[in-house]
């Protein structure tokens, strides 16, 4: 059941970038936000009830969900928004990769949890080759002011999500579950990006092409309610540090569909990035006596 929340998980999500550059445009950014988790979280909220699950939280999970709904369904959203109008879709998703060190670092600091040393380093060993993948496309860029306010906000928006990693495994611990969690935290940052935008005066009209529509609905319902689902789930059973490990393979899928979408050209610095990806999984999942074995193979 791991491995197919896990595979799930990286389809969806690393199929996310393009979808969230095509969101961007005629409907500012908070609005395009606030659309995605109404729609989200009115989905999850009818599941609940068709499956006939609780749906309300107790009173002590409220701050969590609060909390929760502020940092990993709003300001999460905002800034990895915000930098793909800067950034490239598969170089945002380098940034998010980062994931599983600031869950690593944040569940010691926070939750007392142990670190793992195969699960660093096979994050760091990702990461590398993850550099490796997309270094060409940042040659020229270094000094570009557009270029480091959207790798900043890219490494700001994974900050936050880390934050609602952490927030979600605390509510898990509770015996509260990411259907009923999601459900309303998805409507909690809805509600907070939609008060903020009527209060900024934002226009909120859709814009009535195929390509937005279909973006919002891919980023509300697979990308959303499923892919949120599987990884919180994941974070329930893996813990946040292992589970935020498979982002490190998003960038391996945004890469692929920026191949066929962007024009993309694969070279060898880009296979050696994607061999070191596949060996920091390996590093990272396999129990220590198959690495040895592989290794030794």
């Amino acid at each position: 059941m791991n491995a197919f929340l896990y595979l799930l998980t990286v389809l969806i999500w690393g199929s996310t970038w393009i979808a969230i550059k095509w969101q961007l445009g005629v409907v500012p950014a908070p609005v395009s936000i606030a659309y995605r988790f109404w729609i989200a979280a009115a989905v999850l909220l009818l599941i609940l009830v068709v499956m006939r699950k609780p749906v309300r939280p107790p009173q002590q999970a409220w701050r969590y969900l609060v909390a929760q709904g502020i940092a990993l369904f709003c300001c999460n959203f905002l800034c990895f928004y915000y930098a793909s109008q800067w950034v490239p879709s598969g170089l945002v998703a380098v940034v998010f990769s980062t994931a599983p060190l600031w869950n690593a670092v944040n569940g010691r600091l926070f939750l007392g949890r142990a670190l793992q040393p195969q699960v660093v380093l096979g994050a760091l060993l990702g990461l590398a080759g993850i550099g490796l993948l997309f270094l060409p496309q940042m040659q020229g860029h270094w000094s570009d002011g557009g270029m480091l306010r959207g790798l900043g906000l890219a490494l700001l928006g994974t900050l936050f999500f880390s934050t609602g990693n952490l927030l979600s495994s605390r509510m898990q611990a509770l015996g509260l579950t990411p259907w009923l969690t999601n459900t309303w935290a998805m409507f909690i940052g809805a509600g907070v990006l939609t008060l903020a935008g009527v209060l900024l005066g934002l226009p909120f009209a859709i814009e009535p092409s195929a390509r937005y529509v279909g973006s919002l609905l891919y980023l509300a319902v697979p990308g959303s309610v499923i892919g949120f689902t599987a990884y919180l789930l994941l974070v329930g059973r893996l813990g946040p540090d292992k589970a935020a490990y498979c982002t490190v393979l998003f960038p391996v899928v945004a890469l692929t569909i920026s191949t066929v979408f962007e024009g993309y050209r694969w070279s060898a610095l880009a296979f050696a990035g994607l061999a070191c990806v596949l060996g920091g999984n390996l590093l990272a999942f396999l129990p220590m006596r198959a690495r040895l074995k592989a290794v030794s193979a």
